[in-house]
């Protein structure tokens, strides 16, 4: 049985790791909410986005960009959007789970944004044709463009037939979702039948216009999915370690009881060796 002295070293070591859990969460909770605030601000821009590329493309009749062109799939590339650090539960296992179901839809390639990702997939030996990592809490566009860039070229150039994008899309604190999509050849968004439709004069042409948007529209769909992503991680960090507070708390109070009970035992020998030792020296 563990010595007095030895609970008290436990109890004192898991009220530590309470205190640093707890600030964590405290830590979470707060970046949480402005990643949000930063999401929320990003979403005008890609919603007008849209809108736009929607009129652009319903303008242009003759001229097909690469990024609209359907082709047969022979091989595929996913962008894989995922955490640089862990202590998020199971956010990272779950978007794992789903790309290895995509990859075993045949010939794959990946295009990692986070170090999580990353990291497994390079372990298990897919080939990763471009990485970006340690993007921060604050990412900006630049930051992320390399990866961008490297499959929106293989799709030009013919060397893969799709471009698909998984991340964590956040729902709520308790639900986390892994979502996929395909990302080119874009699709793009249905017309609103809103009103009198407005005729644009376009300086350059439209098709012009469409060849520059859709580069564009590619990038923001990938910013808006690694905001999502962050957003996610922290809801999942501030979930784990309150989890974690909660079970270093139900360990301090298991640990109080087991030294109370070893204190007593201690004083119920110590008491009964006095009364030996008392009985011993009358008895003689």
């Amino acid at each position: 049985m563990a010595t007095l002295a030895d609970i008290r070293r436990r109890i004192a070591s898991v009220k530590n790791t309470q205190q640093i859990t707890r600030a964590m969460q405290a830590v979470a909770a707060s970046k949480l909410r402005r990643v949000q605030a930063r999401a929320e601000a990003a979403r005008p821009y890609a919603d007008r986005m849209a809108d736009v590329l929607v009129e652009v493309a319903s303008r242009v009749t003759s001229y097909q960009h690469p990024f609209l062109i359907e082709r047969p799939v022979k091989k595929r590339l996913l962008i894989l959007v995922s955490s640089d650090r862990g202590l998020a539960g199971g956010l990272n296992v779950n978007a794992f789970r789903v790309a290895l179901s995509y990859i075993r839809q045949g010939d794959v390639g990946l295009d990692t944004i986070g170090r999580k990702g990353r990291d497994y997939f390079r372990r298990l030996g897919v080939p990763i044709l471009a990485e970006v990592s340690q993007i921060g809490d604050r990412p900006q566009l630049k930051d992320i463009l390399p990866a961008i860039t490297v499959a929106r070229d293989e799709y030009l150039e013919g060397n893969v037939d799709e471009v698909a994008l998984l991340y964590t899309h956040f729902a709520s604190v308790s639900r986390l979702e892994p979502t996929i999509k395909v990302l080119i050849p874009v699709r793009v968004p249905e017309r609103k039948q809103e009103g009198l439709r407005i005729d644009y004069v376009y300086e350059p042409e439209a098709e012009e216009v469409l060849s520059q948007l859709l580069p564009r529209y590619v990038e923001a769909q990938v910013y808006a999915a690694v905001l999502d992503n962050l957003a996610s991680f922290y809801a999942a960090q501030m979930v784990a370690m309150r989890n974690a507070t909660d079970n270093a708390g139900e360990l301090i109070e298991d640990l109080t009881l087991l030294r109370n009970k070893v204190r007593q035992a201690t004083i119920t020998k110590e008491l009964s060796e006095i009364v030996g030792g008392a009985e011993a020296l009358t008895a003689g």
